[in-house]
């Protein structure tokens, strides 16, 4: 009881100890050696990241790991991926795995993990979805459809919400946040003077992002500035307390995940663009794919990213993205034009 107290009190801190000790790798359902090796640092780097986000979730919904029931698992492994994780899916497994492993070790009976698996056919676990990604023409398409034209919104008292949302989904877009960072972006992160291209350095630290981030820099291009100041010039005029850049409310609370979620579809469906995941999840494939395609070392993307892992940064090579429209060739009319 003192161990699962332990864990309750500080889950990631007692995590990070397991999954670096052998006790991690005994719990595994291949291992045969009675006196193995820890798992290696990179693995452990994606095994804490893996748990950080079950960790963040659990105190976004007040549970702690000696509470948590099967039934709230498949909430978490549904909900933790823009709401379209399909329970049967790979990853879905891999997270409910994971956990088993920790309940094995804690000695909890029952395992509300093992018995989350239960309700999952391994024969049926479907193929991941391939990661997709926007071309140059879609992503202009998305930002022409994005809301808050202030042209649109005088007289309106909800305007500044659109004006936010507009300032938020840009900044996703263009420097390429996970959408808990857009959450917990704060003003102080953001640069105070455009760089020689004009665009600003975003510092993002894991402060108010539930530790779904790691401490990196990424840079909002010249492109998406001029639309980030003018928000943050109306926040400053509406005197919103607190230091979230895109709040809720004008008390400065938090938005939630599920609302940033309904914003952005609401934008793709403007757009006219039916994609797989029609989140911010699409929006960070987008940045990146088209980083690697302009010539963006890995190692740099990885860095602009928070990863842990460069070659987590890899996986973004095989975006799926559809052909971008090409210009048609003159004819000959304009050519003697």
């Amino acid at each position: 009881m003192d161990h699962l107290a332990a864990w309750d009190a500080d889950p990631v801190k007692r995590f990070a100890a397991f999954v670096a000790s052998p006790d991690f790798v005994l719990t595994s359902s291949r291992q045969r050696e009675d006196n193995p090796k820890p798992v290696s640092p990179e693995s452990a780097a994606i095994y804490k990241f893996m748990f950080g986000k079950f960790a963040a979730w659990m105190l976004e919904e007040r549970l702690k790991i000696s509470t948590v029931t099967a039934r709230d698992l498949h909430r978490f492994v549904q909900l933790a991926h823009d709401g379209h994780r399909d329970l049967n899916s790979k990853i879905a497994y891999r997270y409910l795995r994971l956990l088993e492993r920790c309940y094995e070790y804690l000695q909890s009976a029952p395992n509300p993990a093992r018995e989350a698996i239960v309700g999952i056919d391994r024969a049926q676990i479907t193929r991941d979805a391939p990661m997709s990604a926007l071309n140059a023409d879609e992503l202009e398409r998305f930002l022409a459809a994005l809301p808050g034209h202030r042209a649109d919104d005088q007289g309106k008292a909800s305007g500044w919400k659109r004006r936010r949302d507009r300032a938020m989904q840009v900044t996703m877009a263009l420097a390429g946040l996970r959408v808990a960072e857009a959450i917990g972006l704060l003003v102080d992160e953001i640069g105070r003077q455009p760089d020689v291209e004009g665009g600003l350095r975003l510092d993002i630290t894991p402060a108010h992002k539930h530790r779904t981030s790691y401490e990196h820099a990424t840079t909002l291009p010249k492109e998406g500035v001029a639309e980030l100041l003018a928000w943050l010039d109306e926040r400053q005029a509406l005197e919103i307390p607190g230091e979230l850049v895109f709040p809720a409310n004008l008390e400065g609370e938090a938005l939630h995940k599920a609302t940033v979620y309904r914003q952005v579809k609401a934008s793709f469906e403007r757009a006219g663009l039916a994609v797989p995941r029609a989140g911010g999840r699409t929006l960070r494939n987008t940045f990146a794919s088209l980083q690697l395609r302009q010539g963006t070392p890995q190692s740099e993307l990885t860095t602009a990213l928070g990863l842990a892992l460069e070659r987590s940064a890899e996986a973004y090579k095989y975006a799926k993205v559809n052909p971008e429209t090409q210009a048609p060739e003159p004819g000959p009319k304009d050519k003697d034009a």
